[in-house]
């Protein structure tokens, strides 16, 4: 496998930076980078750090980087996740208020104490701590309950302090999304697996509107809804397929939550290098974050309609006897 770190990859510009990694020969991993500059979102250093812990230490080459940057490779504790030698020295100094660092989390105990600790880092106000949990939790349960992955859940996260925003990357080397919604659900392509994936009431634990009791279908749902409310950037990654909610151009105080997710300004496409596993990064700008029951009542009322709506028009198909 052979993955570049370019100058700059966040969401707004990670197409090229996903269609140009390598996954063939899944044994061996070769890191290279830009020479003058690495300016990358953490979703990014969470899928490097994914794809290295699938291999053993030994069999990953990482290029000796030059770029100023780089002491950045280091204070996200990628070096020290991956257990590979680095030749960049650098003073070590509190992360508060700047980033969460690698994480690997495996359980529910992990989970817990990571969500825990995530908090008084990035010093966030209650109310724009809220959906950072919800989102933290959701995404690494979805891991540990349906990726089938064996190192779970990779997470990272970044606060920036220009745009007074929190940059969140989760990333897994699993089943991906394809596999686990064809559980349930006839799936002919990974796009359309992501499609499904974000449609509210769908699961791959059943083919019944509105999920079960204990898995409604509404995560990836929720979250992409709380990017969309608040005009902000998501993405999901998974098989050769990618879906990238973009920012909303006007303001407006009326928004319309989309129950199909192609309904929503976003780019896609299904010709992306092969990703064994699932990605998910998502941006929230703290200045823009609403109310966190606000936001959740309106993000329910559309997942209410749409599973009626879903279930109306299953009932209305001709059936043959």
């Amino acid at each position: 496998m052979k993955i570049y770190l370019p100058n700059s990859a966040f969401l707004g510009n990670i197409d090229p930076f996903l269609r140009s990694f390598e996954s063939s020969n899944s044994k061996k991993l070769e890191i290279t980078a830009n020479k003058k500059w690495i300016s990358i979102h953490p979703v990014v250093l969470s899928m490097v750090a994914a794809l290295g812990l699938t291999v053993s230490p030994s069999n990953i080459y990482c290029e000796k980087l030059e770029a100023v940057s780089r002491h950045y490779l280091k204070r996200m504790g990628l070096f020290n996740l991956l257990n590979i030698k680095s030749e960049i020295e650098i003073k070590e100094h509190e992360s508060t208020g700047r980033f969460i660092p690698l994480t690997k989390i495996t359980n529910s105990e992990e989970l817990t104490r990571f969500i825990t600790d995530m908090i008084p880092l990035l010093h966030l106000e209650p109310k724009q701590a809220e959906p950072i949990k919800y989102i933290v939790s959701e995404l690494v349960r979805n891991v540990l309950e349906h990726a089938q992955s064996e190192n779970g859940a990779i997470v990272s996260a970044q606060y920036y302090e220009k745009s007074n925003s929190i940059r969140i990357g989760i990333v897994d080397t699993g089943v991906g999304i394809k596999e686990t919604i064809t559980m349930s659900h006839k799936v002919p392509s990974h796009l359309e697996a992501l499609r499904l994936a974000l449609t509210p009431g769908i699961t791959g634990m059943t083919r019944r509107e509105g999920g079960t009791d204990y898995n409604a279908g509404a995560g990836l749902f929720f979250i992409k809804s709380i990017a969309k409310v608040n005009r902000d950037f998501f993405m999901i990654y998974s098989g050769d397929a990618m879906y990238k909610l973009l920012k909303s151009k006007h303001e407006s105080k009326h928004i319309r939550l989309c129950g199909n997710p192609f309904e929503d300004r976003h780019s896609k496409g299904d010709d992306f290098s092969f990703w064994k596993g699932t990605v998910v990064g998502i941006d929230l700008s703290l200045d823009a974050t609403r109310e966190f029951s606000i936001l959740l009542d309106l993000i329910r009322d559309t997942y209410v309609k749409t599973v009626k709506e879903r279930r109306k028009e299953r009932f209305r198909r001709p059936r043959f006897i």
